[in-house]
């Protein structure tokens, strides 16, 4: 079965939609079918992974509105074993349109349970705030892994996140757990970022990555290209630490290279 996991903080600019892309990406190349899912209107990880926007037929707000099935909204990527499910500004309507409809926070995971066998990853990725799309996000996955900036305020950020998860796992999913803390931005050369990974790590113990995430150019300039960083510069840090990301998450669920 699929594991579900969902890419969260209620802080921007933490590297969420980086983390999907760039990890999404480093496990299908080592041919695992992987699915993502974009949940946020701006639809930055859809054109991150080379989808033009203009240019699709179904999307999620397609799935929410109930006019097709998660299933026939997914397409293939830039690399093979890589789908998505694509965002268009569309969705930006589905906060409001689902207000008063029954059963709201179950749509997204109702969709997964039927497809969650064909792929051995699914990742969603959130906008950042507590509105529908996220509560939906959370309640359909099994954890939710969590980009940390290396920065002050991304510390005050950690306690309302814990509160979320609390919230959502005594209303809606109980099950919810953390997949991980992944560190990014990280700058060895500032006295913060050691300080800020200190006191995450502190925290959060075990469950913080052992790979962080470095400022890189390759990281900011692959977007633009339609492309994640192990294709648009494969040596580069970025690149290479997302690939190490993959190797320990597959490591930690007891995946076998090959299997």
């Amino acid at each position: 079965m699929g594991k579900i996991i969902v890419i969260a903080n209620q802080k921007g600019g933490v590297g969420k939609t980086t983390t999907t892309v760039n990890l999404s990406a480093s496990l299908a190349l080592a041919e695992k079918d992987i699915l993502v899912i974009d949940t946020d209107p701006q639809g930055n990880l859809t054109s991150g992974l080379g989808v033009n926007r203009d240019e699709v037929r179904k999307s999620l707000y397609d799935v929410y509105s109930g006019r097709a099935s998660l299933e026939e909204s997914i397409i293939a990527t830039v690399l093979p074993h890589l789908f998505i499910v694509p965002s268009t500004i569309d969705l930006l309507g589905a906060e409001v349109e689902l207000v008063q409809k029954e059963g709201r926070e179950r749509i997204l995971s109702n969709e997964l349970e039927k497809i969650r066998d064909k792929y051995r990853y699914i990742f969603i990725d959130c906008p950042p705030s507590l509105g529908i799309l996220t509560l939906n996000g959370l309640v359909a996955a099994d954890s939710v892994l969590v980009p940390v900036q290396c920065e002050y305020y991304s510390l005050e950020g950690l306690g309302l996140l814990s509160r979320t998860l609390k919230l959502i796992r005594g209303s809606f999913n109980p099950s919810l757990d953390i997949e991980g803390i992944l560190l990014t931005m990280f700058d060895s050369r500032n006295t913060l970022s050691h300080q800020v990974a200190e006191e995450v790590r502190k925290f959060f113990n075990e469950k913080v990555y052992k790979t962080y995430i470095p400022r890189n150019v390759a990281l900011s300039e692959a977007p633009s290209h339609g492309r994640p960083a192990i294709l648009y510069d494969a040596r580069s840090k970025g690149a290479q630490s997302y690939l190490l990301l993959a190797k320990e998450m597959l490591n930690e669920n007891g995946f076998r290279q090959g299997a």
